[in-house]
């Protein structure tokens, strides 16, 4: 006989696989792109022509970290994330990232998740992705390769003999993924009212995000208390013409940054179809920091 999920438990449901698709699980970069809302151009070269042309700025680089996060809705916790953030050597940044569901939620929808990132130090641009995301019954393996010209990405899904892999070139230069974008974007000014959009290919499709810096106001986290910066963001897919499409599952999202020299990511509110979903730092511990 066929389990029934309560009412209830349905609707926790839906609004965990909307949080997975916005928030992602794999990193704080993955958090990233939660975010979004519709931003509409009459057309591609319009877009196009307002992209963020500022070479990296001068902020002081981002100093290896461990990370805990929580996600969930309504102050309940669908699942956990821990990112390591690391200098490799001295042309590379690392991000590896491990998320899972938990409680209740992984009886409902069993989803572990692995993520690694290098980008490069001087430039901040991505040099290849690699996420595997493990579900109940299915597995999904993509690795993303970037060009200065754009990126190649290899997609295999499937278990045991029934897998399946296929490819795809994106074109497009400057391009960033979950990981650069953030360290790109924690490199320039913020300041108030200031807006940037940047193109990013997070997983399988590109998207054009538009952060706005809204202001700066005290934030408590799980993690305890900070001034933040506070920022809008918002997302288009960008379609193989270069056309810009709407999201049909996020309305919007709000980002805050600590306001401090390391600009580390607090806290992320997104707007979906579902209502709101939320990402937040529960413990953070620099490399070589006293215990």
């Amino acid at each position: 006989m066929k389990r029934r999920c309560s009412p209830r438990r349905a609707t926790i449901y839906e609004r965990f696989q909307a949080a997975h698709l916005s928030i992602g699980f794999s990193s704080q970069s993955a958090i990233v792109l939660l975010l979004l809302h519709t931003f509409s151009f009459s057309s591609a070269a319009n877009w196009q022509s307002t992209l963020t042309k500022d070479p990296p700025g001068n902020f002081p680089e981002l100093r290896p970290l461990r990370a805990i996060y929580r996600f969930g809705w309504s102050g309940v916790t669908a699942a956990t994330g821990e990112v390591h953030f690391t200098k490799p050597s001295q042309d590379r940044l690392q991000l590896d990232g491990t998320g899972r569901t938990i409680s209740f939620v992984r009886a409902l929808w069993k989803l572990d998740v692995n993520y690694h990132s290098l980008a490069n130090a001087e430039t901040l641009r991505p040099v290849e992705t690699r996420q595997t995301e493990n579900y109940r019954s299915k597995k999904i393996a993509t690795q993303l390769t970037f060009t200065n010209d754009g990126v190649i990405r290899a997609r295999t899904e499937g278990q045991g003999s029934a897998v399946d892999t296929k490819t795809r070139d994106f074109s497009f230069p400057n391009l960033f993924d979950l990981h650069s974008a953030m360290l790109y974007l924690r490199s320039q000014p913020l300041r108030d009212r200031s807006i940037h959009r940047v193109v990013v290919y997070p997983a399988t499709s590109a998207y054009l995000a538009t952060v706005t810096v809204l202001g700066r106001e005290k934030i408590s986290v799980r993690a305890g208390n900070y001034t933040a910066i506070k920022m809008d963001l918002q997302l288009n897919r960008i379609g193989k013409k270069l056309d810009l499409q709407p999201h049909r599952k996020f309305r919007r999202a709000t980002v805050w940054v600590s306001d401090d020299n390391d600009r580390i990511l607090l806290r992320i509110e997104a707007q979906v179809f579902v209502g709101t979903v939320f990402a937040e730092l529960q413990s953070v511990r620099f490399d070589g920091a006293k215990l």
